[in-house]
């Protein structure tokens, strides 16, 4: 059945365009009037010819964001909670998303529902966009007969992992911008301003003091084999990068990186937060304790945090507890064990998790804030002494000329 491009508008003048399979244009007008929209003659035609044929090239699809998909998932809510079937609120949310990719993959949903599969089941099949987070809880909503209110609550999720996520980038930001900067002026000095004054000092055939010497040494070696340089750190992080994707490697990479200092505490505390929060949500929306801890683990983007998740699930299908597992793995503090030990005695891990989640998020919160305050004043550190060794290591014959002169 071939795709048409339409354009219409409300009844209110608004207007309004997507996409639409019909066996003709005849039936793309009528289902438009039955939607209350008055199509546009003109801009009805099918895809895919003349002009209107697109260009789609790997890997530049435009990607779907999270908050794309979170405006989707609210808005989603609210037309199921106003009664509005699910296949007319799939294209509502189809034509009025700017985002072709996402627009896209809603129609397709459309079509899966349409031909009789659930929605989650629609929705799995489509992975990089809904992840197994969110067709779990879709799952879980509609066999609990709440969608509307576990939409809501993914709408949330998706907000605070995004929000969680920006922080950890945005502490990143400073620092990389400002060792990048000094690393291009480094470049700079060794190959284009030390040379010159090298050819300058020659001149007056007397020894360099020690420092200005070593400094020309590396300028010479720099100028001679930068592209050595270059070609051995793309090899060292293509080597990294290989190594990473073994299940060894990842799990080394994985734990040094949790033995960091400073950094390895920020990122403990993510990985607690981002597990209270997922596991606290799944807990609350009705995914069994099982099913959403082996979703939970595959979310958590560390393969530790993960392995200690799993044998947590290992613990609670032999009939044991979820916290002692935890605690034994050292990634996660004894105060969360606690608290998970608690939830568990008490029946009210769901909402447990979601308090300890609501600690660490302000605990990131502090972590990134206290690492941006180290970080910059240590970079400025560096770069002085680096900065400021090389400019002093090359005045000094200048400053010795002068004293004997004096």
């Amino acid at each position: 059945m071939p795709t048409f491009l339409w354009e219409g508008k409300t009844a209110q003048g608004k207007v309004l365009k997507g996409e639409l399979e019909a066996a003709n244009l005849g039936a793309v007008f009528a289902v438009l009037r039955e939607r209350r929209i008055r199509p546009i003659p003109a801009r009805v035609r099918e895809k895919g010819t003349g002009l209107e044929k697109e260009l789609k090239i790997p890997g530049l699809a435009a990607k779907v964001k999270p908050r794309d998909l979170s405006v989707f998932t609210r808005q989603f809510a609210a037309m199921i909670d106003a009664g509005l079937p699910i296949v007319q609120c799939l294209n509502i949310q189809a034509e009025q998303t700017d985002n072709k990719t996402l627009r896209n993959t809603l129609l397709a949903v459309t079509k899966d529902v349409e031909g009789g599969s659930t929605l989650a089941g629609a929705l799995k099949k489509h992975p990089k966009i809904f992840d197994e987070l969110y067709v779990n809880m879709v799952e879980a909503g509609e066999m609990g007969g709440v969608l509307n209110t576990i939409l809501n609550r993914v709408a949330l999720f998706i907000e605070k992992a995004s929000k969680l996520k920006k922080k950890v980038k945005g502490a990143m930001i400073y620092p990389t911008s400002i060792v990048s900067v000094a690393v291009i002026v480094v470049a700079i000095l060794l190959i284009y301003v030390i040379p010159v004054f090298a050819q300058l000092y020659s001149s007056m055939g007397k020894a360099l003091p020690a420092p200005t010497q070593i400094t020309i040494n590396i300028s010479n070696w720099f100028v001679s084999n930068w592209y050595f340089l270059v070609v051995g750190l793309i090899g060292v992080i293509a080597a990294i990068s290989f190594y990473y994707r073994t299940e060894q490697g990842r799990m080394n990479i994985d734990r040094l990186l949790l033995r960091l200092p400073i950094i390895g505490d920020l990122l403990r505390k993510v990985a607690v937060a981002r597990f209270s929060q997922n596991m606290g949500i799944l807990l609350s929306s009705g995914v069994p304790i099982l099913d959403g801890l082996a979703i939970t683990a595959k979310t958590s983007g560390n393969r530790v945090v993960e392995k200690a998740i799993m044998d947590s699930r290992i613990s609670i299908s032999q009939g044991k507890t979820v916290a002692e597992p935890l605690k034994e793995s050292g990634i996660f503090p004894p105060m969360v064990c606690q608290m998970v030990a608690v939830g568990e005695n008490t029946g009210g891990l769901d909402n447990m998790l979601k308090k300890v989640a609501e600690l660490y998020e302000e605990e990131v919160d502090d972590a990134v804030a206290n690492l941006t305050a180290l970080m910059e004043p240590m970079i400025m550190v560096l770069l002085g002494v680096i900065l400021g060794g090389l400019v002093i290591s090359m005045y000094l014959p200048i400053f010795q000329l002068g004293s004997l002169v004096g």
